[in-house]
């Protein structure tokens, strides 16, 4: 999944840094979290096939079981998760996770289609609420100078998580059987919420900025457990200035933010389309199901290299380009996935390069999104383009089900969802800020 350095973090109060073992018990809890975060948002799609079976699913229903998690996460990051500048950091992501493990292992023994999208919708609200707290932590205590490398590697927790549950759910699976693998996910949750409350302290940025009570005690007691100097006072409170949403189209960004946000659209549509349904259609390709949760597990593996190769590419031959061509490229991948009928070594590889290019290749839109606005409004307009492009994540999964409700074959349907990739790349090429006129 994709996401951003908070503009929150300050080099300055990490103080000179080293790799204390605070340091990377909290990075390492962050990659944690996020891993669980792409645990529990793609494990659906692994246990899809045995889903159907048990329940008798219509096409339909599946889709909206799919969706129903990804517009919890758009109503989280844009209503619950602001709550962490208020509360703390910690205790949002401490009451989140406590969410997530009791909904999770309740999900298990749902009965219904109806409860079980009402409790993926609730677990959907507690991942996208609790993103962006996450990856502050990992910035907040990231030695200065390498904030980005260890949001990164954070960030790198999705993609494995993904991975490694698509690779137990495929050995699983028929042993556990749905409900099993949905109790494992919530008891994986369990083990690490004490884990949490032990280590997790709250983040640097927020006691510093905010300044709750006792803020400064707090701070030195943290300060201490990196080898620092204890402070004297704290620095002066910063009063966070409301930046209207009208800031994101002046100075000439009205085509580039409407670029981005189809862009996102667009890329979320086929990429969380993707996500959801690709063992299902593997399966009725032919493949076993265990094969099948193998195609998945690869197109997620794919994901996370991508973003890796993709971004340094991006360092040496811009961003415009290489997102176009990311975009176009698993226009192909994907089109050529619905109309080949081969072996299974070939179609797990077509899986990979899917996750490769697609995500990949989204998440080069953070970075374009960063370019194109100035630091004052960047969360202010990262967060408006994800927030508006969610809604490309919640219609192609739905979309996708009644597409195969309707009987659309495989390869007209990954024809239709290629379309979507090449709009995205070509509105990437539009999302480039003006360059300031020279001082005179």
């Amino acid at each position: 999944m994709a996401h951003h350095l908070p503009s929150g973090a300050t080099d300055d109060i990490a103080g000179p840094g080293r790799w204390t073992p605070l340091r990377i018990a909290v990075i390492f809890i962050c990659f944690v979290l996020n891993a669980i975060d792409g645990m529990d948002i793609v494990i659906m799609s692994y246990i899809a096939p045995e889903l159907k079976s048990a329940w008798n699913l219509s096409p339909e229903a599946l889709g909206t079981v799919f969706s129903a998690s990804l517009a919890g996460m758009a109503l989280g990051g844009l209503f619950i998760a602001p709550l962490a500048d208020r509360f703390g950091r910690r205790p949002l992501i401490i009451a989140l996770l406590s969410v997530i493990t009791v909904t999770m292992l309740i999900s298990s023994r749902a009965t219904s289609v109806t409860e079980l999208v009402i409790l993926r919708a609730l677990i959907g609200v507690s991942v996208g609420a609790f993103l962006a707290s996450v990856t502050t932590m990992a910035a907040d205590f990231a030695p200065p100078g390498r904030q980005a490398f260890v949001v990164a590697m954070a960030i790198s927790g999705y993609a494995f998580g993904a991975v490694v549950t698509g690779l137990t759910v495929a050995h699983f699976l028929p042993v556990w059987g749905w409900n099993g693998a949905l109790t494992m996910a919530g008891l994986v949750s369990l083990v690490t919420l004490p884990l949490v409350i032990l280590i997790l302290p709250e983040s640097i940025d927020y006691l510093s900025r905010v300044q709750p009570k006792n803020a400064l005690a707090r701070l030195n007691a943290i300060r201490a457990r990196l080898g620092e100097a204890p402070m004297a006072v704290l620095p002066p409170r910063v009063t966070a200035q409301k930046v209207s949403v009208g800031t994101i189209f002046a100075q000439g960004r009205t085509l580039p933010t409407l670029a981005l946000w189809l862009a996102i659209i667009m890329g979320f549509m086929t990429f969380y389309f993707l996500v959801s349904w690709i063992t299902q259609l593997s399966v009725q390709s032919g493949l076993a199901v265990e094969n099948a949760i193998y195609a998945g597990a690869l197109f997620n593996l794919g994901g996370f290299t991508g973003t890796l190769v993709l971004g340094t590419f991006a360092l040496r031959f811009g961003l415009q380009g290489i997102t176009f061509t990311a975009m176009v490229a698993g226009a192909v991948v994907v089109a050529a996935f619905g109309h080949l009928s081969v072996s299974l070594a070939v179609t797990l590889f077509l899986a990979y390069c899917a996750g490769f290019t697609t995500n990949g290749g989204f998440n080069c839109f953070y970075a374009l999104a960063a370019e194109l606005y100035p630091t004052e409004i960047r969360s202010t307009g990262i967060g408006w383009a994800m927030g508006i492009g969610r809604l490309g994540a919640v219609i192609g999964p739905l979309l996708g089900g009644v597409l195969i409700g309707q009987g659309l074959s495989i390869p007209n349907l990954m024809m239709i969802y290629a379309i979507p990739l090449v709009i995205a790349g070509l509105a990437a090429l539009l999302v480039r800020a003006r360059q300031p006129a020279p001082a005179e």
